[in-house]
């Protein structure tokens, strides 16, 4: 399978707005098509989609974006550019597992958490990383294993676990994982909290053809529940849009897209053979 995985960020008809914003921040980035709808567009080569929905869902702390740069001098340029117009989670400073770490919801609210690893060579990642709380705390070690077994080329580079006589203890500290090639974070988040995972970000999966469709359908929504136009909620409560690689593409048409998104309002796992574009 050749399946794509990316984030998808819901926004109040500031998808457009928000997708240039933030390519000015980082390297390798840039907006690759703008519909109506949807703006997709590349922080560091990575692909991020924009979705203009409106106000029916706002993006909550539970998915965020983790920016991991070379050197402190560059977090802290990231950090005072997101953080103008938005508030402060977590300060930036130093803390036990970074020399320099913030946490913060931008003036378009979404969530990103900054930090260094003190490498000086250059490098940038950005990742989705996810926090289990409240009633979804102490699952994320197995989500990262059901998505495992879901996707394939799915490997855990890191885990740490909350020590012996932690209150804690064998919950998922910190973790970075890889399905179908796609880094990612998780980690169980304790204490308090009055937030958890909803349609605000979203995980698309672009499939190449019916057969990928109706297998990570089954998969995701089994203890999970269906959805319509392709989305559906897994078990964890995470959200994720089940799509054919084509459909993008076919949505940036201006002439085609009309009839397009008639035939998907009608769908809840999407059919290609019922997508109607001529």
């Amino acid at each position: 399978m050749k399946t794509q995985i990316y984030p998808c960020l819901w926004f109040d008809n500031q998808a457009k707005e928000a997708a240039t914003f933030y390519c000015s921040i980082f390297k390798n980035s840039k907006i690759n098509t703008e519909t109506p709808v949807v703006t997709s567009f590349e922080l560091n080569g990575k692909q991020i989609m924009g979705l203009n929905g409106g106000l029916i869902f706002q993006i909550t702390p539970a998915i965020s974006l983790s920016v991991n740069c070379d050197s402190a001098n560059e977090a802290d340029r990231i950090w005072n550019i997101l953080i103008d117009g938005g508030h402060v989670m977590m300060e930036i400073d130093k803390y036990p597992w970074s020399e320099r770490y913030g946490w913060l919801i931008d003036k378009f609210n979404m969530t990103w958490q900054i930090s260094s690893t003190g490498s000086n060579n250059g490098e940038l990642r950005i990742l989705p990383s996810f926090l289990f709380t409240d009633k979804r705390f102490g699952q994320a070690g197995d989500a990262i294993k059901f998505y495992s077994s879901v996707f394939e080329k799915s490997a855990t580079n890191v885990m740490v676990l909350y020590p012996e006589n932690d209150p804690n203890e064998g919950k998922m500290m910190y973790s970075e994982f890889s399905i179908n090639g796609t880094e990612m974070i998780a980690m169980d988040g304790p204490g308090g909290h009055d937030f958890s995972f909803n349609e605000g970000v979203s995980l698309v999966v672009e499939c190449e053809n019916q057969q990928e469709i109706d297998y990570f359908w089954e998969k995701l929504t089994e203890g999970g529940e269906e959805s319509m136009c392709g989305w559906l909620k897994d078990k964890y409560g995470v959200s994720w849009q089940i799509i054919p690689a084509i459909l993008p593409k076919l949505m940036a048409d201006p002439r085609k897209a009309p009839l397009l998104f008639e035939s998907l309002k009608n769908m809840r796992k999407l059919e290609i053979d019922k997508l109607k574009f001529e």
